[in-house]
């Protein structure tokens, strides 16, 4: 991307970010890369990252887009353009929450809420007295819904909100100020479980649910640390609606996903979580299970579209062969694990010399927290995309069978540790393990649907010309 950005914004590292070798080399971003600056680059990259403004140096420019392009750094906008909004409410018999959402609105905002085939529309109509109401005789789903929405705006952006969201006071403008980068061409907050419920299903909520993507600011690219954002709540440019032809729909669920995708391509879209917006939870855990199942049966339709994003891990084949070997061999498969790790190791040494300032402690460091957040990954992976696999192969095997029970145990207690819910580790754990297993039934339904099973083979790296990258 090439636009140029205004000369008020500014930018701030990412979390991850590391420098080193008189901060030439700098090694972070999501998916982790590293990039190498001469010595005028990285004192440019000095006041950069010191807060001062990009301006319109082509020099600044360029570095900056290469910075937030590889998610080593992140946007702090200026002042919010002047942009109009209209905000597209999907809807489909919620006319309390519809209620509660436009409460929130305000009318200051135009608002154009469609109604997908409700039971009873003059319900729908009351609960938003202020807006423009559309209509259709028959549900024909979230993505035409969307897509009635956005082409009966004649704005600049669109903002998209389903109906069980409320959003708090000043959550447009922080979100419009990216704008300004006239690369970006969707930004979305962060979408929280509502709080105040004090049932486990609540509690889980809170802190798993799937439209909650985390604390962190991020650009937002398949593979990466967010890698979709979801239509709860979510501002575009309506002329990259346009150019993009909008939401598939034929698609009954990934739609949202599929359109951040295929923008994702040609602009920026960032996730910017210092603006929250509360969702409702599931009710029930019937509900729960019935809203994973249908994402997991989007993976494969979402494959088809976008061939290998979808992957249930992307992970070395070193990493793999270090854990597969550590897994299934007993204590000589576990030296052999780590043998093969030691070995993968040894050969990034070379590749940092001079880069870093310590090649061997950074080797072990990239080194060792890659192989274990495989193992962590790929034990996960075990229940969330391949059980039926991993369940076929601990009939006969006991060492298999307790491969899967540390595979299902073993990362829930590490994310309860790191997430600190108000929620014990039990219930914690099995309401994962119910997740999870829902979520695998679906992947395998769509799977069945599309006649395709790539959407479950995991995404190698590390051997050119024999694996994926």
């Amino acid at each position: 991307m090439t636009e140029g950005f205004p000369e008020s914004i500014s930018l701030r590292p990412d979390a991850s970010t590391r420098r080193s070798d008189a901060g030439r080399t700098f090694i972070g971003g999501s998916p982790l890369r590293m990039l190498r600056l001469t010595d005028a680059g990285a004192r440019l990259a000095d006041d950069l990252l010191a807060g001062e403004p990009i301006g319109h140096d082509v020099t600044r420019q360029t570095l900056a887009r290469r910075l937030l392009d590889g998610g080593l750094a992140h946007p702090v906008p200026g002042p919010t353009p002047e942009l109009t909004v209209t905000v597209v409410v999907p809807v489909r018999d919620h006319a309390a929450e519809l209620d509660a959402l436009t409460a929130s609105l305000g009318s200051t905002i135009p608002v154009v809420v469609v109604d997908d085939g409700s039971a009873d529309p003059a319900a729908v109509a009351r609960a938003a007295p202020d807006a423009t109401v559309l209509r259709h005789e028959r549900s024909s789903g979230p993505a035409a819904a969307r897509n009635r929405g956005w082409q009966a705006a004649t704005t600049d952006l669109v903002a998209f909100v389903d109906a069980d969201v409320t959003v708090p006071s000043g959550w447009l403008d922080p979100l419009v100020a990216h704008f300004a980068d006239p690369a970006v061409g969707a930004v979305a907050p962060r979408v929280r479980g509502r709080p105040g419920g004090h049932s486990t299903i609540d509690r889980y909520e809170r802190h798993r649910s799937p439209l909650d993507l985390g604390p962190q600011p991020a650009r937002v690219v398949p593979g990466g640390r967010v890698s979709y954002v979801p239509t709860a709540t979510v501002v575009f440019r309506r002329s990259v609606l346009e150019s993009h032809g909008g939401f598939d729909e034929s698609l009954r669920f990934g739609e949202d996903v599929d359109l951040i995708w295929r923008v994702a391509r040609e602009h920026s879209v960032r996730y910017e979580p210092a603006v929250e917006v509360s969702h409702d939870n599931r009710a029930t855990w019937p509900a729960l299970v019935r809203q994973r199942m249908q994402y997991g049966s989007s993976a494969a339709h979402l494959d088809q579209r976008h061939p290998g994003q979808v992957a249930p891990v992307d992970v070395n084949v070193w990493s793999l062969a270090a854990w597969s070997l550590a897994t299934a061999g007993g204590r000589r498969g576990i030296a052999a694990g780590l043998a093969t790790a030691a070995t993968s190791a040894a050969l990034l040494v070379p590749q940092l010399r001079g880069r870093v300032d310590d090649p061997l402690r950074e080797t072990v460091r990239l080194a060792g927290a890659g192989n274990l957040w495989a193992g962590r990954w790929l034990a996960s992976a075990s229940v969330r995309a391949w059980f039926p696999l991993a369940l076929a192969a601990s009939v006969p095997s006991r060492r298999a069978r307790r491969a899967l029970v540390a595979a299902a145990i073993i990362p829930n207690l590490l994310e309860w540790r790191d997430r600190a819910p108000d929620l014990g580790p039990i219930p914690w754990t099995a309401a994962r393990v119910i997740d999870d297993l829902a979520y695998c039934a679906g992947v395998w339904n769509g799977c069945v649907q599309v006649g395709s099973w790539r959407s479950i083979r995991p995404r190698l790296s590390g051997i050119p010309g024999l694996t994926d990258r």
